[in-house]
């Protein structure tokens, strides 16, 4: 039998509130605080896990207010391509990648979905065969990491690429590779790169501060023997960073990019390109979300 501490656990408390208050709990209405824009909108985000939601609904609340958010992923994926990885085989594997199409599918008919995010880096081998799956619905699919990889591309010069986690680091050189082949103009990039495995244990344990600041010295252990031009965090999971480090250009002298920030940035331009949606007569001004 289980007995429950006779005091109030604050910590606990406070733990729950915080997460619900990022969360929220589903609505069938839409949020009337939404800017015009955003109004009435709906988000498909494809995550390879479900403990990386939380960074989905932070940064989706954070540049994309008003906007249902709406997650699909589980561990069962990234436990997936991690025993891929481990197994040197194909990362991620074909499995997954079908699994991320069937899901890109289920949002649009289940929720009638306006945008497609796909979170997860190591999945980003997934963008076409998602495309082909809901091109029926002419649902547009963005790739979180590839407005970043565009951005590294115009800035040019020799790029850091930081990944915590190995089976991110092909597919994020994968996608690097060919956006230079896309975006560069003839430009030529050089680009470095390290993998820390020890921010990603300490992240799993709730460290992100400490998570936070083995990046920062991996970052600067590198411009003391190297010079780079910007840096590139190669994880949705590291754009925490930026909450230790919120002038990273000042702090090391040059652009660090986080798919966190690049990435709905993005998707807030391609939702507010399409057709606005009108509330309900009557709702105008009404807060749904009052308590």
């Amino acid at each position: 039998m289980i007995l429950l501490p006779a005091f109030i656990d604050r910590e606990t408390l406070d733990l729950f509130s915080r997460y619900m208050k990022v969360v929220g709990v589903p609505r069938l209405e839409p949020d009337a605080t939404a800017e015009p824009g955003l109004f009435g909108k709906k988000l498909g985000l494809l995550n390879g896990s479900a403990w990386i939601q939380l960074w989905s609904y932070y940064f989706g609340r954070l540049y994309l207010p008003g906007v249902k958010l709406i997650n699909l992923g589980n561990e069962a994926i990234q436990l997936n391509f991690m025993q891929a990885h481990a197994e040197g085989g194909e990362s991620p594997p074909p499995r997954n990648i079908e699994l991320f199409a069937r899901y890109a599918r289920d949002l649009v008919e289940l929720a009638d979905i306006d945008a497609v995010l796909i979170t997860c880096s190591t999945m980003s081998r997934s963008f076409v065969r998602v495309q082909e799956a809901i091109c029926d619905y002419s649902v547009p699919v963005l790739q979180i990491d590839q407005p970043m990889m565009e951005k590294a591309v115009m800035l040019g010069g020799r790029i850091l690429i930081v990944a915590t986690h190995g089976p991110t680091v092909t597919s994020t050189r994968r996608l690097l590779e060919e956006t230079v082949t896309a975006k560069s103009d003839g430009k030529h990039l050089k680009y470095a790169g390290a993998t820390v495995e020890k921010a990603f244990d300490l992240l799993g344990k709730g460290r992100i501060e400490e998570h936070n600041q083995v990046i920062a010295e991996t970052i600067r252990a590198y411009l003391r023997k190297d010079r780079a031009d910007q840096v590139l965090l190669a994880q949705l999971s590291m754009s925490v960073f930026k909450l230790s480090y919120p002038d990273a250009e000042a702090e090391f002298g040059v652009p660090v990019l986080t798919s966190g920030e690049e990435g709905f940035k993005r998707m807030r331009e391609i939702l507010l390109a399409m057709a606005p949606k009108q509330p309900p007569t009557g709702m105008a001004g009404f807060n749904l979300n009052a308590e």
